[in-house]
């Protein structure tokens, strides 16, 4: 065994969660070592739904360009009669942006390029995936973890100050640290490839059967790729012929066509859904993000968009600690996100039940646009407000006008690693500067206007006051004018 090698955060799992927690400390100069046991990156589709929260998470990482760029739009969805006519409707609900919510449908992407996407990012930010390198045991105590990792070169000591499982629904470290992980296979196994086929347009998501789940069989062409997704339930015990004549011979069964047939696999997987939850996300000084948390079935794609915001949400905070902040910050990682892991497993749960159904729209309760932490302990209370935005939400995007007379938005302010202080119409005695603080003025001797009124509409702002904006884009505070002292202690606390 080398030299114990020393760093600040292990992450082990580099998956789309993995990535995501790494962009956000490599963004803020924290050192950390990237694991994944697996040699080379996962090559599936399997979590192909981006959701409108999730496309705002991209921008400020510097990668949602990218990945609309290597993705697209879902089709329409083709669900076919039994003689061979169909009934065309849509997946996601379709509306238009506004300026509240730039982002307003579902993109589609193949999980495999998103990661791609994302391991670019880090690399950008000097970072790289150590791929081939397995956690084979760790110890922990009150002031850090020891891992043994081991890969072709022979095992290595570890010793990190945190340890993150990004390791998935079969994660060794939440077994290892013995946190139950109750809930129940949902009675529905599936096999999900990425086949190549001739037979079908492109242009729809082809469904047949959609009111019996044993001869439910779709097939989705998938954004940026020349391959479609197939997707059926099968039988709960046995094997499962994953080979292209085998698939071809699934596809005849269920659709009655011989004209469809698949021409390679290039990815596939048999698996149960489950829905299960994390009795605890932390044990000391380690922690557990995404799959390792929570797992979902795949209806409504909620589970890969709910683990890059776990790691969203703790990304900010382990580097704040790191930098000396409070350490009862990283307590409120999971006082935040576990209730929300548990409502988004209510609604795919739901979402499954009606798909069995044969109705699988979606509406606005997908998009996790409207998800937040009132109540948390980083909301700061307040008097009663007239606007709908309250500490603790999500802050809503709003168009703006710079002094010198150019375009500005509220997430370009938010973006980046740093809190945001907006004052409303102020006296021009600005906020005491501090490190990892932005301060802004809006109003006429300030650096922004907002012409359109709808900042202070949303928040129901009266001048002098202040809106507190965390690194993660929820608010932490609405301040009015005389709760200045209010505000520093905040600050004071939690910067």
């Amino acid at each position: 065994m080398t030299d114990e090698i020393t760093t600040d955060v292990l992450i082990c799992g580099a998956g789309a969660s993995g990535l995501t927690l790494a962009i956000e400390l490599a963004r803020r100069g924290v050192r950390f070592r990237l694991v994944e046991k697996s040699v080379e990156p996962f090559p599936g589709s399997r979590g192909k739904g981006i959701q409108p929260r999730t496309q705002e998470i991209f921008e400020d990482l510097g990668i949602l360009d990218r990945v609309v760029a290597r993705g697209g739009l879902y089709p329409p969805q083709w669900k076919y009669r039994g003689d061979g006519s169909y009934v065309e409707s849509s997946i996601a609900e379709r509306r238009e942006p506004t300026p509240g919510e730039p982002y307003f449908i579902p993109l589609m992407i193949p999980q495999s390029f998103t990661e791609a996407v994302m391991r670019e990012r880090l690399a950008e930010l000097g970072c790289a995936v150590e791929f081939g390198q397995e956690l084979m045991d760790f110890e922990h105590d009150e002031d850090g973890v020891t891992a043994r990792i081991a890969g072709p070169a022979g095992e290595r000591r570890v010793r990190a100050r945190y340890l993150v499982g990004a390791d998935g629904g079969r994660s060794s470290i939440r077994r290892a640290l013995a946190i139950d992980f109750p809930g129940h296979t949902l009675g529905v196994r599936a096999v999900v490839a990425d086949v190549m086929l001739v037979g079908l347009e492109r242009n729809a998501w082809h469904t047949f059967n959609a009111e019996s789940v044993a001869k439910l069989l779709s097939l989705c062409p998938l954004a940026g790729t020349d391959q479609f997704q197939l997707q059926a339930p099968v039988a709960p015990e046995g094997e499962v012929d994953v080979s292209a004549s085998g698939l071809t011979a699934m596809v005849a069964q269920r659709t009655g066509r011989a004209d469809i047939r698949i021409q390679s696999v290039s990815w596939a997987s048999v698996y149960n859904m489950n829905a299960r939850l994390a009795d605890r996300y932390r044990v000391g000084r380690v922690l557990l993000a995404g799959d390792a948390a929570h797992v979902h079935p795949p209806t409504g794609a909620q589970g890969l968009n709910t683990g890059i915001q776990d790691a969203y949400n703790l990304g900010w905070k382990l580097a704040a600690v790191l930098g000396g902040g409070a350490a009862e910050l990283l307590d409120t990682y999971e006082e935040e996100r576990r209730p929300i892991a548990q409502g988004v497993l209510g609604l795919s749960t739901k979402l499954l039940d009606a798909a069995r159904r044969g109705d699988d729209r979606r509406g606005r309760e997908v998009q996790q646009l409207d998800l937040g932490y009132r109540g948390s302990t980083l909301a700061m209370a307040g008097p009663p407000r007239t606007g709908e935005v309250r500490a603790g939400d999500r802050a809503p995007d709003v168009p703006m006008r710079g002094a010198a007379g150019q375009a500005r938005r509220l997430f370009e302010l938010l973006s980046g690693p740093h809190w945001t202080l907006l004052e409303y119409e102020g006296d021009g005695s600005r906020q005491r500067p501090r490190r990892g603080l932005r301060i802004h003025s809006i109003g006429k001797r300030g650096d922004l206007f907002d012409d359109s009124g709808r900042r202070k509409d949303s928040f129901g702002l009266s001048a002098g006051d202040r809106v507190l904006v965390r690194p993660d884009g929820y608010i932490g505070a609405i301040a009015a004018s005389h709760e200045s002292g209010l505000l520093e202690r905040y600050l004071d606390r939690w910067t």
